[in-house]
């Protein structure tokens, strides 16, 4: 899955209130990012690098597996194959939409 299906998987996944009231960024490294608007209504998600309440640094594997529920987003927390930085508590409440 590149980053654009990714982008897309998130996209469907948030819908138009995702009910997470916050901004939220996957950060891919070199591949890109995924930027959550959670708090306009309706959600947005883009490509684009903007400042996040809540940023998860993680490979695009690792998004990928996440999105289509190989990985869980507690245990792949634990793992360390994702590092959140900034609120915790929209980290969590992101396992309500992923």
């Amino acid at each position: 899955m590149d980053l654009q299906a990714c982008t897309e998987a998130i996209r469907a996944k948030v819908g138009d209130n995702s009910g997470l009231n916050a901004t939220l960024k996957f950060d891919c490294g070199s591949e890109g990012v995924v930027f959550v608007d959670a708090v306009a209504t309706p959600n947005t998600v883009s490509n684009d690098n903007q400042e996040a309440a809540c940023t998860i640094s993680i490979s695009l594997e690792n998004l990928a597996a996440l999105l289509t529920g190989q990985l869980n987003p507690m245990n792949g927390f634990m793992m360390g194959k994702l590092k959140v930085s900034g609120d915790m508590g929209v980290a969590m409440r992101l396992q309500t939409v992923v």
